[in-house]
């Protein structure tokens, strides 16, 4: 049975008036992302660290639908550079209807960023809490939804609570990643819990396995293990397309039935199923990434550590 495709959702609905904000719009499943979301008319804004990659992102994304379609340069790993970022995206609208945290890295050539935070931590979940809070008075204007793009490598690595940026433990990366995208989750369930009353619901989404530029800086033994995974050698091996993965990422941003709903783990436009018997190793979620508890205190960690490294938080 095919899968829903991105575009395929997206063609239904009409957002003419409505600002979305993409984090890593120039290749893989944001890049598919940002196109399925130019054809609903919307205002979208897109990031990238590659800006001619995301130029291109944008040329198309002009010539598939109408809406004002622009794009910033953003390294979500670097605190100020998030602040700026905000500040440009709230000169052009100051109302954000829907952010999608769809930026991530896995391995990367520098494994701490200048504040010696684990590079994954840094960008895949602090970048997007600081993100989210200084954009917070836009997306209460009028509610808005928030994507957090999570993994299933979330599975088996719940959050290390008194060292959530590795800055005393030496960094794994296979463990950073799922800690950071266990994070993703766990912020989805806070976030809905703390603003719902200003009409601002996030849900977490598991977009399925796919060969993007995420896997740009994984070894040739990690591709060739995954390659296996998917059933064959190389790329083409029994992984869904980009197309595919975004699908979930715009059904959460678009459908009238998530409508405020939040503190959700979507997968293949539905809800995801609990790990266990009769669930493929690479799909379902734990439960502990969707903890209340374990929530309430990631947060608080979260602002700690921001308070004890001075750094900048903007926040309505």
């Amino acid at each position: 049975m095919a899968k829903r495709q991105a575009r395929d959702i997206a063609v239904r609905h009409d957002l003419a008036g409505k600002t979305v904000v993409l984090t890593g719009g120039s290749s893989g499943i944001g890049a598919e992302t940002a196109k399925a979301l130019a054809m609903t008319g919307a205002n979208v804004v897109i990031t990238a660290r590659n800006v001619e990659a995301g130029q291109s992102t944008i040329a198309e994304m002009d010539s598939l639908g109408r809406g004002r379609h622009l794009l910033f340069p953003l390294d979500l790993s670097d605190a100020d550079d998030v602040g700026r970022f905000a500040n440009d995206v709230l000169v052009q609208s100051d109302k954000v209807d829907v952010l999608i945290a769809n930026a991530g890295v896995s391995d990367t050539p520098h494994p701490r960023n200048r504040r010696g935070f684990d590079m994954r931590f840094a960008t895949n979940h602090l970048g997007h809490f600081l993100l989210a809070h200084a954009l917070l008075g836009a997306m209460s204007r009028n509610g808005a939804r928030i994507v957090m793009l999570g993994s299933a490598g979330h599975k088996g690595r719940p959050v290390t609570l008194d060292d959530l940026a590795w800055e005393r433990r030496e960094i794994e990366t296979r463990t950073a990643y799922g800690e950071s995208k266990s994070l993703n989750s766990l912020f989805a369930v806070e976030a809905t819990r703390r603003w719902h009353n200003r009409g601002i619901f996030a849900n977490c989404v598991l977009p399925g396995s796919v060969i993007t530029g995420l896997m740009r800086n994984h070894s040739k033994e990690r591709l060739e293990e995954m390659y296996r995974i998917g059933g064959g050698d190389g790329p083409d091996s029994a992984w869904g397309t980009v197309g595919e993965a975004a699908a979930t990422s715009i059904w959460a941003a678009l459908e009238p039935e998530l409508d405020r709903v939040g503190g959700l783990v979507l997968e293949e436009c539905g809800l995801c199923r609990v790990s266990g018997p009769g669930v493929h190793p690479w799909r379902g979620y734990e439960l502990q990434s969707t903890d209340s508890e374990t929530a309430r205190r990631a947060w608080n960690a979260t602002l700690a550590l921001i308070e004890w490294h001075a750094i900048a938080f903007q926040s309505e």
